[in-house]
């Protein structure tokens, strides 16, 4: 009835993104060797481990990506034949080799859903078994779960809920005729699409803040045991270690949590109240 495609892009070259959040250079082999181990650690164990394997992971890497990390990325995805690698020529290759893909491989089935992850974020064990719990041969349909954590690993280590509305895991359940994917714009521009379901009653997803990201804060609140969520997102050994070691107590930010909290829940309802207008239509 339908394919399934989880979709990561990782060090594909783009002109619109060269440096982070601290003007450091994208790409280097410090960069590569940094968000390999955010990769490594955090993301690929949440997404071996999901509860349900019927979904392909489609992993796109620069063509330029050095022998000495396509040899650790074949190694890593060697024994999970439902994880495919795909070298590109940069971003601007990288819709046209997606769909081409998906036409290929998914010219019989009916439905396509298509769920996106970044390569250092964590998915709760159920996150795909969730999204196809949705499916009901919606000919288009945008799958928006806004509640999940986040982790902030430099410079401290805090643990926290969130909630964002079309943020960086939404799916896309679409006819398979001619599909648009939930990679053909970015995840925040969802919000100009009125065929969204949005749903809050599962924390489904792991968003990890750390010196490289783009753009990310950290901007979670409340009190959370690590205790209570490793057993349903399942990073490495190495980071469970460092998280029950270093996360720091609640009391010692609780300031910045009611802070967090309030400014949060502003903006959800704010850009609801927008969305109600129509602003984002206009």
């Amino acid at each position: 009835m339908f394919d399934h495609y989880l979709i990561t892009r990782f060090n594909l070259r783009a002109s619109f993104w060269n440096t982070t959040k601290n003007n450091e250079k994208l790409l280097t082999d410090e960069w590569m060797e940094n968000r390999m181990w955010l990769f490594e650690n955090f993301c690929f164990p949440t997404v071996v481990s999901q509860s349900n394997k019927n979904f392909k992971w489609l992993l796109f890497f620069d063509e330029n990506t050095k022998e000495i990390y396509k040899n650790r990325i074949e190694k890593l995805v060697e024994n999970h034949p439902h994880f495919v690698v795909l070298y590109i020529n940069g971003m601007d290759a990288f819709y046209g080799e997606l769909t081409g893909y998906i036409k290929k491989n998914s010219s019989e089935k009916p439905y396509l859903i298509t769920s996106r992850i970044d390569n250092d974020d964590s998915i709760h064990k159920d996150f795909i078994d969730e999204i196809q719990k949705q499916f009901k041969q919606q000919d288009f349909c945008a799958i928006d779960f806004i509640a999940g954590y986040s982790i902030q690993i430099e410079p401290q280590f805090i643990l926290g809920k969130k909630e964002q509305l079309f943020n960086p895991f939404i799916s896309l359940i679409e006819k398979n005729e001619n599909p648009e994917t939930a990679l053909n714009k970015d995840h925040r521009m969802w919000k100009k699409e009125k065929r969204v379901l949005q749903i809050s009653n599962k924390r489904l997803w792991l968003s990890i803040i750390h010196h490289k990201n783009k753009i990310n804060k950290f901007d979670g609140y409340g009190n959370v045991n690590w205790s209570d969520l490793k057993n349903d997102f399942t990073l490495s050994n190495e980071v469970n270690t460092l998280l029950e070691q270093k996360l720091i107590p609640f009391s010692q930010w609780r300031f910045l949590s009611l802070k967090n909290f309030f400014i949060q829940k502003f903006e959800i309802n704010f850009k609801l109240f927008k969305r109600a207008l129509g602003v984002y239509n206009s």
